[in-house]
């Protein structure tokens, strides 16, 4: 149970990092850790017409956490996205969304990685 609880307390310093990143780039925060049927999303994140559908990862290397979305997860948050540009666009300007990913690791500045597949 521990273990359980210090991920937790890492995920969310991890998605709090990567929040303040996005803002520090023009990026407005929208929700944070927004529960949906399919996934619960880190961050959804707007600048302009572009709605950004954010997954955090840390990982102790840099490369793991670039390696650390899998294609199953990667296909849900876009099906996430596609609903939340929906709902976004309901009664204004139409809004793109797109699946992104944050990478942390210790010793790393974070690396956003827009877009990804």
């Amino acid at each position: 149970m521990r273990h359980r609880q210090l991920a937790e307390r890492a995920g969310r310093r991890a998605e709090t990092v990567a929040a303040l990143w996005l803002q520090l780039r023009g990026w407005r925060i929208v929700a944070r850790r927004r529960r949906m049927p399919m996934i619960e999303v880190d961050i959804v994140a707007r600048r302009g017409d572009v709605l950004a559908v954010v997954e955090v990862k840390r990982r102790a290397t840099m490369e793991a956490a670039l390696c650390a979305l899998t294609p199953w997860a990667a296909e849900r948050l876009q099906r996430a996205a596609g609903q939340l540009a929906a709902e976004a666009s309901r009664g204004g300007k139409p809004v793109f969304a797109r699946v992104d990913l944050i990478a942390l690791a210790p010793r790393h500045l974070p690396r956003h990685i827009p877009g990804v597949q």
